[in-house]
């Protein structure tokens, strides 16, 4: 039985680097202990299937010594010390996998002749972030009210979400890796983030996040994309980053979900009510953290009643995460998880044999006749 040699501290930075459980690593690998002392080594098989458990790379574990891993795009996350958090396992691989997906869409698009889409990097920090926010709409076709066309928060997030695709963006929100329900994206890590390009920009959003935050995440995105500017960010607090970047993509979102004529326009008479923040969050469609934010930016509320304000609203979406069972129709998920602008270009690619059914199973982590229940669920006949 061929072993392989590894030093036991590349064992312990891909057991530690992973966030999974140690028991239940164990528990897989019952040697696990052995090969951390130097005891014993695993075999070519065992180390292969610890490598993709611990999303790993492979190659990373025949070093010398644990390697130094940055981020592959700016890191716009806010820091608690001088040092940047050390990027998880999960959050690499998910960067990983978009760059992917968008290098496919990207060469797919040239192929056919896409011209690259007019409106990234329009605008700059030093732009008014109000006239930002009215050149993404018009890009949306979302104008003065447009949250009043829905009848829930919920309903606003997938017209926005929807709005974005058609203009040609790549829209992913995963709460896992892939579809790895064992790799669970934390949010307190980041929220979303960007991978600009004329042809195929894409955006993410961390699908584990509080449901009422998504909606901020995606306009933030948008803003870094008329900036044409990659990053990952984690918005604590809906606070950004001490950088120039950030703060301005954030008086975007801002501006776009909730414009200030119209907050200035009901604010007076809202203000009179025991549930302003609730009001005017039913008012815009956004959540009740996100309409609070915005009145504490117009200096209507203080920060000690904001803060107040956003850790009774985590308190309660915590409890209610802590409710929810079940996590959806699977073949529904695919179409946030893979993206309908994404996946509906595989589907079609692999259909009309320019792209090996292998290749886009790759892609978009979905095989054999989950693949094609995928695509019928986009609207695509059996095949």
């Amino acid at each position: 039985m061929n072993r392989v040699a590894v030093h036991p501290e590349l064992i312990d930075w891909a057991c530690e680097r992973s966030g999974l459980d140690e028991a239940g690593l164990t528990k897989r690998f019952p040697k696990l202990p052995e090969w951390r002392s130097g005891t014993v080594q695993p075999t070519f098989r065992q180390l292969e299937d610890f490598a993709a458990a611990t999303l790993t790379p492979f190659g990373a574990l025949l070093l010398p010594g644990p390697p130094v891993e940055t981020l592959p795009v700016p890191d716009f996350r806010t820091m608690r010390d001088a040092r940047p958090p050390r990027p998880s396992a999960a959050l690499l691989e998910t960067i990983y996998q978009m760059q992917r997906r968008q290098e496919w869409m990207r060469d797919h698009l040239i192929e056919d002749g896409a011209e690259p889409l007019p409106f990234i990097g329009t605008v700059t920090t030093a732009s008014s972030p109000t006239a930002a926010a009215e050149s993404i709409r018009r890009t949306l076709g979302i104008g003065d009210g447009w949250a009043d066309q829905h009848s829930t928060w919920t309903g606003a997030l997938l017209g926005l979400r929807r709005a974005v695709e058609d203009t040609g963006v790549l829209v992913v929100i995963n709460g896992v890796v892939g579809n790895n329900t064992h790799h669970a994206l934390n949010p307190e890590e980041f929220r979303g983030f960007v991978l600009c390009d004329r042809h195929a920009p894409l955006v993410f959003i961390n699908g584990a996040d509080f449901k009422s935050a998504q909606m901020f995440t995606l306009a933030h995105e948008l803003a870094h994309l008329w900036l044409g500017k990659d990053g990952v960010f984690d918005l604590r607090d809906l606070q950004p980053s001490d950088n120039e970047v950030e703060k301005f993509c954030n008086r975007v979102a801002a501006e776009l979900l909730i414009p200030s004529r119209e907050l200035e326009a009901c604010w007076p008479e809202l203000a009179k009510r025991d549930n302003a923040c609730f009001a005017l969050a039913r008012r815009f469609k956004v959540s009740p953290m996100v309409a609070a934010r915005r009145v504490l930016d117009h200096g209507l509320i203080s920060r000690e009643a904001f803060f107040r304000f956003l850790r009774e609203q985590e308190d309660e979406e915590r409890v209610k995460a802590k409710k929810k069972t079940g996590g959806g129709d699977f073949y529904r998920n695919q179409s946030v998880r893979v993206g309908h602008r994404f996946g509906s270009a595989v589907v079609r690619a692999a259909r009309a044999g320019r792209l090996l059914y292998q290749e886009a199973y790759r892609l978009t982590g979905l095989h054999g006749r989950t693949f094609d229940q995928f695509a019928q669920e986009l609207g695509f006949g059996s095949t």
